[in-house]
């Protein structure tokens, strides 16, 4: 690894890659982008005169270059498994776009080809680095707000219809599902590291009249968590003009609501305090509608992971729990029962 500067190659230059061109404007001091590449030359240039990247004529050449310690990966699900066994084979540490591919058992294929090559492998859930999410882990932590008694989770997501004429979005070829495993993905994981497994889950999935895809743009169940709280998820891309996802507890000394960046204590004591700021989520008809500070901070943990050889967190192994989640939800609607969801330890 390079002394000064972690070196990265960026491949993909999508719609998702823009914020993560932003964060690593900001992190050019700590981390040198070695090349930028996408399959069409005159969007990766683009993309690269735009943000100040040098482009990469292959792929071959940035795995191949041993300035290159890591890979930030922002492709479309479908088309990271080669990708990520030759940066793996090469020695280069993974940083990957949620979801880690488009099913668990691929998920689990992708942690395991880096583990057998020892490199560290993250996962872009930025909302973990929100400052009201950190408050609140914190808090939770801490004891402050006693045992978790309930959860709620509200993600009212709203959806054009021609973001789903795109090619392949929505499908279970390129995306591998809908509603959850597309946008909801975010706010499950972070439910996750706030509250641990879910150990139970009962729901309904389904495609709604507002729009024309393969998949579900609409799931509502019942959580059981392995602690033995109850907890309830709604997730949608039909609800106009699209809010803001949420995460509530109700804990014994207050009920925490996490929404938009903003974080609201309400204490049993009549006490209410806030934390953070508000910011788009991207939740309305723009899915690009929110700041890039989540972005640069995830990158900056991941590159500070990789230095320290420790695994950066999210790791992979963190991101197959909300996959087995998710297949869960889904499973439940699908089979019209209960799903038990085996533990990561199983």
């Amino acid at each position: 690894m390079t002394a000064a500067k972690l070196g990265l190659a960026v491949i993909g230059t999508g719609m998702a890659a823009t914020p993560h061109a932003r964060a690593l404007q900001d992190l050019a001091d700590t981390i040198e982008v070695r090349g930028v590449y996408s399959r069409t030359r005159e969007k990766r240039e683009a993309f690269a005169a735009e943000f100040g990247f040098p482009a990469a004529d292959s792929i071959d050449a940035l795995a191949d270059d041993p300035a290159v310690d890591a890979l930030l990966l922002i492709t479309p699900p479908n088309q990271r498994l080669d990708l990520i066994r030759r940066f793996a084979e090469a020695g280069k540490h993974i940083l990957m776009e949620k979801p880690v591919e488009r099913t668990t058992e691929a998920a689990g294929e992708i942690v395991r080809i880096c583990e057998e090559n020892g490199v560290r492998v993250g996962i872009v859930f930025q909302h973990r680095y929100r400052q009201a999410s950190r408050k609140l882990k914190a808090l939770i932590d801490d004891g402050a707000l006693g045992e978790i008694g309930l959860v709620r989770v509200d993600i009212p997501w709203w959806r054009e219809q021609s973001y789903y004429d795109e090619p392949g979005r929505g499908t279970y070829e390129r995306d591998g599902g809908g509603v959850l495993i597309s946008q909801a993905i975010h706010t499950l994981d972070l439910m996750l590291s706030l509250t641990g497994p879910v150990a139970v889950v009962q729901a309904v999935a389904a495609t709604t009249r507002f729009h024309k895809m393969e998949s579900e743009d609409f799931v509502a169940g019942g959580m059981r968590f392995a602690s033995g709280v109850p907890g309830s998820v709604t997730a949608t891309t039909a609800s106009y003009p699209g809010d803001a996802e949420s995460i509530t507890l109700d804990c014994e000394k207050a009920s925490a609501h996490l929404q938009s960046g903003v974080l609201t204590i309400r204490w049993r004591d009549g006490r209410s305090e806030t934390f953070g700021e508000t910011g788009g989520t991207g939740g309305g008809a723009d899915p690009m509608a929110f700041p890039h500070g989540w972005h640069r901070d995830l990158i900056a943990a991941f590159a500070d992971a990789v230095r320290a050889g420790r695994d950066p967190v999210p790791s992979g192994r963190d991101a197959l729990d909300v996959h087995r989640l998710i297949d869960a939800l889904i499973a439940s609607s699908r089979e019209r029962r209960a799903i038990e969801i085996p533990s990561s330890t199983a």
